[in-house]
């Protein structure tokens, strides 16, 4: 087995450096599909994780979402199955061996109709799971992946082969170490359920005011339980995730498309500028105009 592996693993390393030579994030032909490659360790930065399921062959990251951070190299896969704002960090990475890895998307709703296609057990525990976890990559997810892979040089094959896999690769991870955790999410009714769509309603509308109460009304808890639930899945509170959300989006709205401190504080909700400096500083390390400035410093020196 150990030899199978060290040989798929071998075998994705081609096939990322191929598919990666421009570097960076790339979608590839395949929708839910993204290739990423890093030269070089890099400073943290800002991210939204959807729910997906990311590898690295090569190299190794570190994510960190509130006060805890997860580290995953080619021996482990981090999944997520709630949208969460982190920070996150190339830890590994050279030009001679670049960080080479990839990252698959799904639908929550996928999850959910497989297992309602399924016998997969319920997973009766009331109590709520991270919505972010590593574990050791297995062979059959790898050459589930190296499928996926292979498919870009028969681009006619995707529409009708990549479904297949990506419900394969679904399947391998609900019968895995984290299955149980998926299953809480997508399991009809559940407490983690409730939470998720709590968690998807606060990042389409997260420049709204937050009206806690209302939303732990709509997910049938008081809102000291979907307080509590919250937080264990998100490692924040709601009002830190809305604020952690306001400000990751007013640095990238700084950062790519060049607005102002104060027009990106009032497109995300805020109403003071000098709150969402405090904030954003507190967050971030610096002041809107000092990190956006050491950003894009960075990005002409690399």
């Amino acid at each position: 087995m150990y030899n199978r592996m060290e040989a798929a693993l071998e075998t994705m390393k081609e096939s990322l450096a191929r598919w990666t030579k421009g570097g960076n994030l790339s979608q590839s032909s395949v929708p839910a599909l993204w290739f990423f490659r890093e030269n070089g360790p890099t400073e943290p930065t800002s991210a939204v994780y959807e729910p997906c399921v990311c590898l690295v062959v090569q190299g190794a990251k570190r994510v960190q979402l509130g006060t805890e951070q997860y580290i995953y190299n080619d021996r482990q896969y981090l999944i997520t199955s709630v949208n969460l704002p982190t920070f996150v960090q190339v830890i590994e990475a050279s030009r001679e061996r670049p960080l080479l890895g990839l990252k698959l998307t799904f639908d929550i709703q996928q999850v959910s109709q497989m297992l309602v296609d399924s016998n997969f057990p319920h997973d009766r525990s009331q109590q709520s799971r991270h919505g972010m976890a590593t574990s050791e990559i297995t062979l059959p997810l790898l050459t589930a992946f190296q499928r996926l892979i292979d498919l870009l040089d028969e681009e006619r094959d995707i529409p009708m082969l990549a479904p297949i896999i990506e419900k394969e690769i679904i399947y391998l991870l609900l019968v895995g170490e984290q299955g149980a955790r998926l299953r809480q999410i997508a399991a009809a009714g559940s407490q983690s359920q409730q939470i998720a769509r709590a968690v998807e309603w606060l990042k389409n509308n997260y420049a709204q005011q937050l009206r806690i109460d209302d939303l732990a009304s709509q997910a049938r808890m008081s809102p000291s339980s979907f307080h509590n639930h919250f937080r264990t899945l998100t490692a924040l509170s709601p009002l830190q995730y809305q604020k952690h959300l306001r400000l990751h989006e007013a640095r990238r709205l700084m950062l790519a498309e060049s607005l102002d401190a104060a027009a990106a504080a009032f497109q995300v909700g805020y109403e003071s500028p000098s709150q969402f400096s405090r904030e954003y500083n507190r967050l971030f390390g610096a002041p809107p105009l000092r990190d956006i400035t050491r950003l894009r410093q960075l990005a002409v020196a690399q």
